[in-house]
């Protein structure tokens, strides 16, 4: 190992491969500890599943932010951060260019994912390896398909001297090494660590001699192969005879270790603790009431079991100072907890487990309560399991699939979330009905996830219902369910350009807001950011300003610079500057958002990847063309591999890559890009969105300038049809894209010397222009340069302005 980790160039790596129990771990340990001193820092991941690793990560970034807390922008992360953030934002600082002397050791990666694998439950290690090639790696695992570095294979011991020593150090007895009966059980336990480790605690708690161990050892073997045939190994019955010997002792010292043992089956191996078990002494269990009594009590049974080696304390366990240290117990032993400690299922452990994890994970009323919810999670995936495969009905147990979907939702995982919830309202509204409050948690909690998924009908229908419920319930102004749901309602309508709907959402949960004696500033900000988003779409730039402006000051008051929250504000105050064609101001906002993101959430975030598209918009007005392409194809790429290419950032992308495109004079790929864009809006919010329609009118542009008049017309025409519909008279007079549909069907007019429609049209869209982006802007100017050009031409007596329904007056220019 020693060789391979000290090369002075690049990344250096060892893969440490062998059977469950040989020590693979220990070996890392052994190495970590000898060469601590050539590392700047030493950091350890489990990442025997997905969940382990993030957690992993989680504890790393609290570390690295309290070592270094004026630099890092870990530091600056939300205890309430989503661990795929803080998985990048701590990648991010390994990758840094002076941090090149750590070495990371990710250990128990013994189901990893490999080509054309679909199991969800295989872990891909390169989500979490550093890119850089620098610093040092260590993985562990039984996988022989794990080939990262230089791969050591891990056998057993083979000098009888290495076992006698193991049993030795750890039975703390002397003459060992020289005692014929020692080596006897050493050669019966076959150089393998952890049944060697076993026996060595047993003989350190009792003064039972090594023959009298080696006669239980091999009675308790005989009852193992009788019992379980099966049995898959014959290491596997090495270690389990030592558990069994090991576990009679233990029986006879404390019934409620045996008793704990046993229950562990229905937990995860890593990180159990105290608090977590209370949860469940509610039940009314005797046993578990005594073990879970008060932390002495508690202490005094786990350590029964770490004195026979069964379990440790779980060093990496324990989220700051709110709770305490967990347990954690060796995989091959948890494997024989499930297989023969629970030989048959009990449904008894199994509630309790169920109660202790969801009761945990709704705990909201205590400081930092999502780190808090956050840490049971790798033993959620088991009762989850447990639901799936028919082993727990839902029936009365409503509450703990609303926690589990409630948790799954708030990691990404909808899927999942989606059957949690929908069996728990299916149960929850036939045995309370469907205006029971926590029913109409569920449907608003619904409502939330199709609304993550883009499925805004679905949205609308899960808001309105619990909106109904919460008026009913609690009056129009309750803050905690009320507002709360009449804000999401008006964002859903925002995105479905349902703009007069959304506007009164915005204006009826700010109202009720402000009228709380203390109102919950975070509330109050997210009101006010999203009027200013509305105000925007609906083109009444000075009112969305001053939204903006507001929600700024106080976003950078309550949350700091570069929080995620003050970003997004940022984010919009450009795209505002972008309507008005205040280019540079613009491009001040998305280079301030971007290096924000950078540091707040990474390079692969679709808050980034919205920005670095914004930027790419601003590059296009001003003509630069080759670092708008850049952009471009860095936010299409992220998005599609972030969230997939129905996803509404993704088709915006694609929209503004089409105008490049035609800029480029490519129009063939233009072509192909809009049509992409306006199937995927179409499917995605229907063929009146307010996106929709600006994806057909590009198109109806680029029609024009492949000289295919009358689809351009076509096109236009529909656009503009739809943007009255969507917007009404008043909006869609300073609505930008719409606009610019006018100014398009107008020079089409032009071009076929249709010059009245050609001056209705300019004159329409001209006092729009003036209002937003101000007179003396280059839309205004061509605007009306173009009249002047129609007002030489001949003209027909009473035509009338469609505006205002005026004479239009006309003015002549020189020749």
């Amino acid at each position: 190992m020693r060789e391979t980790l000290s090369g002075d160039t690049g990344r250096q790596a060892v893969t440490l491969q062998g059977l469950g129990g040989i020590g693979k771990t220990q070996l890392a340990i052994a190495y970590a500890k000898a060469h601590r001193k050539d590392y700047s820092a030493i950091f350890w991941v489990n990442i025997k599943d997905e969940e382990s690793a993030k957690q992993s990560y989680s504890r790393l970034a609290r570390r690295i932010s309290q070592e270094y807390p004026s630099i890092s922008p870990l530091s600056r992360l939300a205890y309430d951060s989503k661990p795929d953030e803080i998985v990048e934002a701590v990648k991010r600082w390994l990758e840094r260019a002076k941090n090149i002397r750590w070495l990371m050791v990710f250990d128990n990666y013994d189901t990893p994912k490999v080509p054309g694998s679909t199991d969800p439950s295989l872990v891909n290690i390169w989500k979490f390896l550093p890119e850089a090639h620098h610093g040092a790696v260590i993985v562990t695992t039984r996988s022989s398909k794990v080939n990262i570095g230089h791969r050591i294979k891990v056998g057993k011991l083979e000098d009888i001297r290495d076992s006698l020593q193991i049993l030795s150090d750890i039975s703390h007895r002397e003459g060992v090494i020289d005692d014929p009966d020692a080596a006897e059980l050493a050669k019966e336990l076959d150089g393998l660590p952890l049944a060697l480790a076993t026996a060595g605690a047993y003989l350190d708690q009792v003064a039972t001699s090594f023959t009298e161990y080696l006669r239980l050892y091999r009675v308790s073997w005989l009852r193992l192969q009788h019992a379980t045939p099966e049995l898959s190994t014959y290491e596997d019955r090495q270690l389990y005879s030592t558990w069994q010997v090991s576990l009679d002792h233990i029986k006879r010292q404390n019934e409620l270790s045996a008793k704990l043992l046993q229950l562990w089956a229905y937990f995860d191996n890593q990180d159990l603790w105290f608090e977590l078990l209370r949860e469940g002494s509610t039940l009314g269990s005797e046993w578990l009431c005594q073990l879970t009594e008060d932390e002495l009590c508690f202490n005094q049974v786990v350590r029964v079991l770490c004195d026979h080696g069964l379990i440790e304390v779980d060093q990496s366990s324990g989220e700051g100072e709110v709770e305490s240290k967990g347990y954690a117990m060796h995989s091959c032993v948890h494997s024989w907890t499930v297989h023969m400690l629970n030989q048959e299922w009990d449904s008894r452990m199994a509630e309790f487990a169920l109660h202790c994890i969801a009761r945990h994970l709704l705990n909201k009323n205590t400081q930092n309560s999502w780190v808090l919810q956050r840490r049971p999670l790798r033993h959620l995936a088991k009762c989850c399991d447990w639901f799936l495969d028919g082993r727990l009905d839902d029936d009365g147990r409503e509450w703990f699939l609303y926690a589990f979907g409630y948790v799954h939702s708030y990691q990404g995982r909808f899927e999942e979330a989606e059957k949690m919830y929908l069996r728990a309202l299916a149960g929850h509204e036939k045995a309370r009905g469907p205006e029971d409050t926590f029913t109409l948690d569920m449907v608003h909690n619904l409502g939330m996830l199709y609304t993550d998924q883009g499925r805004l009908d679905e949205a609308e229908k899960m808001y309105q219902r619990a909106l109904q419920g919460y008026k009913k319930a609690f009056g129009p102004d309750n803050i905690r369910s009320t507002l709360v749901t009449v804000n999401n309602l008006g964002t859903l309508y925002a995105t479905q350009g349902k703009l007069a709907e959304a506007d009164k959402m915005f204006i009826w949960a700010l109202q009720g807001y402000e009228k709380i004696p203390e109102p919950t500033h975070k509330f109050i900000l997210t009101t006010v950011h999203n009027l200013g988003r509305l105000y925007m779409t609906q083109g009444k730039s000075t009112e969305a300003e001053e939204m903006f402006a507001r929600a700024l000051q106080g976003k950078e008051k309550a949350f700091g610079l570069k929080h995620k929250s003050t970003l997004s504000t940022i984010n919009n105050l450009g795209l505002l500057y972008l309507d008005q064609d205040k280019l540079h101001g613009a491009e001040s906002m998305f280079t301030r958002a971007m290096q924000g993101y950078e540091e707040a959430v990474g390079l692969k975030h679709i808050s980034i990847l919205d920005t670095i598209n914004n930027l790419g918009v601003v590059y296009t007005k001003q003509g630069r063309l080759a670092e708008a392409e850049k952009m471009f194809t860095r936010a299409l790429q992220g998005t599609e591999e972030a969230v997939g290419s129905k996803h509404m950032l993704t088709l915006t992308t694609m929209n503004d890559l089409g105008k490049l495109r035609v800029d480029q004079n490519k129009l063939d790929e233009a072509g192909e890009i809009y049509m992409r864009a306006l199937q995927g809006w179409e499917e995605t919010v229907g063929p009146k969105h307010i996106s929709t329609l600006s994806t057909i009118s590009n198109l109806g542009a680029l029609y024009a300038k492949q000289g295919e008049l009358s689809k351009a017309e076509e096109l236009n025409k529909r656009a503009l049809q739809g943007y009255e519909e969507v917007l009404g008279s008043i909006l869609i007079s300073s609505h930008v894209p719409a606009l610019n549909t006018m100014v398009e069907l107008a020079n089409l007019f032009s071009t076929k010397n249709e010059n009245e429609l050609a001056r209705t049209m300019y004159l329409k869209a001209l006092p729009g222009f003036t209002m937003v982006q101000g007179s003396s802007s280059n839309a205004c100017r061509e605007i009306e340069h173009k009249l002047a050009v129609l007002d030489l031409l001949p003209v027909t007596a009473g035509v009338y302005n469609a505006g205002n329904k005026m004479p239009v007056k006309r003015k002549s220019i020189p020749a």
